[in-house]
């Protein structure tokens, strides 16, 4: 009988470990990909003809696909959005425009702190900008490692920012700043092979690793093999920059950036192309280390197109005009017009998400909450999430309910949107809007925003403000 219950014991505890490691393999690793100013047109499953990104198109046709995918209007406040899964204006001002300042408090539930409670190793590699003093970095908000930039973007070689200020030299690993920065080599490369690393720990645990890339920002700057010559142009040939046709990311394999008559444009797609291989390779290590059928990749641009920019203000930073990719939106990066906020972005699981394109609006704050029901997370009423899960969405086709969607910018707002369904509107111009003050728009009918009808659809317009007030009601901000 003793005998009986001492087997009966220790079958019991097998069967009890055994679940625990099923438990830890059911959860993936999820790789969050950030790119910078990337534009809706500068992707080539939006614009084949022009762009080379072999890598991206591939897992976005394999996964799933958002067609109208929406950020905030510049780098902070969608990785805010992002991190917390509420809109930056919850927080005050400071988060609503790019900053070195605090963005929210620590102690505020992050991506990465919801992720350690459910046994996950984080990890950052590349662009923090949330708060750029030590006191306010990413190792105080749920990363257990970080590597890149504690500021936002750097030069590609030297990796300093902008050198008229305190935060030049914001180059760290867990916040101690690297000697040197780490000088020569590409920024778009460091953080892949930081990414490498982790994809190749031996742990029982899943990873997350939030990795926010520098490139496509400015400066752009794409030496190849010349790295002791900044990218300029050839003095012989003003229309061709300096070495071009030996560096590899100005030479496709499809011919699509020389193709490219402006310089200016084949820079910004030698930029693309880089950022697109380094992802491939990242991808290759997932499968060479045998975790990419359990890996979550989380894709999407910060905001959208830079268009045009006036140097100086990093090193080897070039002045250049209209080098991104044409958009059929109005508006660019820092606009709540629909250029400057919807982006690519998808969603790749191998086996567990099926192919799909998906139409109805979603934004980036949605990651939070759909990454909790992935990882069977219990939600805690604290984090007073903005966002939907999608998994419905993802996994089951289903669709989502009706929502407000909500856009503020700078660090005294004077860009306001709203959308609803099909319908829009949007203000420019300090101080709250009035009802009087909104342009109406469907974006169903007008998705270039050409045409407002606020006169016409007077009822329409009073719903959407009132809509608004709900949300503005929120904002943790002293009127």
């Amino acid at each position: 009988m003793k005998y009986n219950k001492l087997l009966i014991a220790i079958i019991t505890v097998f069967l009890v470990l055994g679940c625990t490691t099923k438990t830890k393999l059911e959860k993936p690793n999820i790789l969050l990909i950030i790119a910078d100013d990337l534009g809706w047109g500068d992707i080539g499953y939006n614009n084949p003809n022009a762009v080379y990104t072999p890598n991206l198109d591939r897992l976005a046709e394999s996964g799933a696909l958002f067609e109208q995918h929406y950020t905030m209007p510049q780098c902070t406040p969608t990785r805010v959005a992002c991190i917390t899964g509420r809109y930056p204006s919850r927080f005050g001002y400071s988060g609503n425009i790019a900053t070195n300042e605090k963005c929210f408090d620590v102690g505020t539930p992050t991506l990465a702190t919801m992720l350690k409670l459910e046994g996950y190793r984080t990890h950052i590699a590349g662009k923090w900008h949330m708060g750029s003093d030590t006191i306010n970095g990413p190792n105080h908000h749920g990363f257990d490692e970080s590597y890149g930039s504690m500021a936002g973007a750097v030069g590609m070689y030297d990796h300093r920012y902008r050198l008229s200020t305190k935060w030049a030299n914001a180059w760290h690993r867990n916040h101690k700043s690297i000697v040197g920065n780490e000088d020569g080599i590409h920024v778009t490369e460091l953080m892949t092979k930081e990414t490498q690393r982790v994809i190749k720990q031996k742990s029982e645990q899943p990873f997350f690793m939030f990795l926010t890339y520098h490139a496509p920002h400015t400066p752009l700057d794409e030496r190849g093999s010349f790295t002791d010559l900044p990218t300029q142009l050839d003095p012989k040939d003003p229309s061709r920059w300096l070495n071009e046709n030996k560096i590899k990311w100005f030479n496709d394999p499809q011919g699509k950036i020389q193709k490219e008559p402006d310089p200016e444009k084949r820079l910004f797609l030698a930029a693309v192309y880089h950022l697109d291989n380094a992802i491939g390779r990242i991808v290759d290590t997932l499968e060479e280390e045998g975790k990419l059928d359990n890996t979550l990749i989380l894709f999407s641009s910060d905001n959208g197109p830079q268009v045009s920019w006036a140097g100086n203000s990093y090193p080897d930073d070039l002045y250049l005009t209209d080098f991104n990719q044409e958009i059929p939106m109005r508006g660019s990066k820092l606009d709540v017009w629909e250029g400057g906020i919807h982006v690519p972005a998808f969603m790749y699981w191998k086996g567990k998400i099926k192919p799909k394109k998906i139409a109805m609006p979603v934004h980036i704050i949605d990651w939070f909450p759909t990454l909790t029901e992935i990882t069977k997370h219990q939600q805690n009423k604290e984090y007073n999430l903005d966002g939907l899960n999608l998994a419905p969405v993802l996994f089951a086709n289903e669709d989502l309910p009706d929502r407000d969607l909500y856009w503020t910018w700078n660090n005294s707002f004077n860009r306001w949107a709203l959308r609803y369904k099909d319908w829009k509107i949007v203000k420019y111009g300090k101080g709250d809007p009035k009802l009087a003050d909104w342009e109406l728009y469907n974006l169903k009918d007008d998705p270039k925003e050409i045409t407002n009808l606020s006169k016409e659809f007077p009822e329409k317009l009073k719903e959407l403000h009132k809509r608004f007030l709900v949300q503005r009601s929120k904002d943790h901000i002293s009127k």
